[in-house]
């Protein structure tokens, strides 16, 4: 069966892509189509945000399989990542004013990151939520200007790319390290297998 990446993340593309060896091992071709899933993304009032990346993750992954129908049967991989701080969900920067205050607020903090994916045919849909501890270091406001001046944090959770220049910025990090950059990879596998796509 066909696998669809619902994303138009080039990280997730290349995270996704190193799963490519597990088939290969088996003679199996690895290949997977890609497709932009737009959905609402909009907070529910009362949503915690562990329900909220997790809903995203499903809805990306339901809206790719309702626009690849027509092209067959197929195995549709949806995920969504949010930067949680204290009670408050940090989403993508609305603008460079918006990236400063957050970054802001994340310098010299510990945060979490939580990333959801899900996988769905049509007839099973199955989920997994990873979360991992991200600790900044102090950052200076000149820092976080040069940062913001780069471009790196304006289309990414918490104005920042771990994998990036961003990373120049994280003390430490407890948990998965994919997951930050966009998509676990152990648990991602773990998904596939259960399709029977690995």
């Amino acid at each position: 069966m066909k696998l669809v990446l619902a994303s138009a993340s080039p990280r997730r593309k290349e995270l996704l892509a190193q799963l490519s060896f597990l088939s290969s091992a088996e003679q199996k071709p690895f290949a997977f189509d890609i497709l932009a899933a737009d959905i609402d993304e909009s907070h529910h009032a009362g949503e915690s945000a562990a329900t909220f990346v997790v809903r995203l993750a499903k809805e990306k992954a339901i809206a790719g399989l309702n626009l690849y129908a027509k092209e067959g049967k197929a195995v549709v991989l949806g995920s969504d990542t949010i930067v949680v701080l204290g009670d408050s969900i940090l989403g993508k920067p609305t603008d460079e004013a918006d990236a400063k205050a957050i970054l802001t607020r994340l310098a010299g903090k510990a945060h979490q990151v939580m990333t959801a994916v899900a996988v769905t045919d049509g007839d099973k849909t199955l989920t997994k939520l990873v979360t991992t501890g991200v600790q900044f270091c102090a950052m200076t406001p000149s820092d976080i200007l040069a940062y913001i001046a780069t471009g790196e944090p304006m289309d990414k959770a918490g104005a920042y790319g771990i994998q990036g220049l961003g990373g120049s910025f994280v003390e430490a990090i407890e948990g998965s390290y994919s997951a930050v950059v966009g998509l676990p990879l152990v648990e991602t596998r773990a998904l596939l297998c259960e399709m029977n796509i690995l």
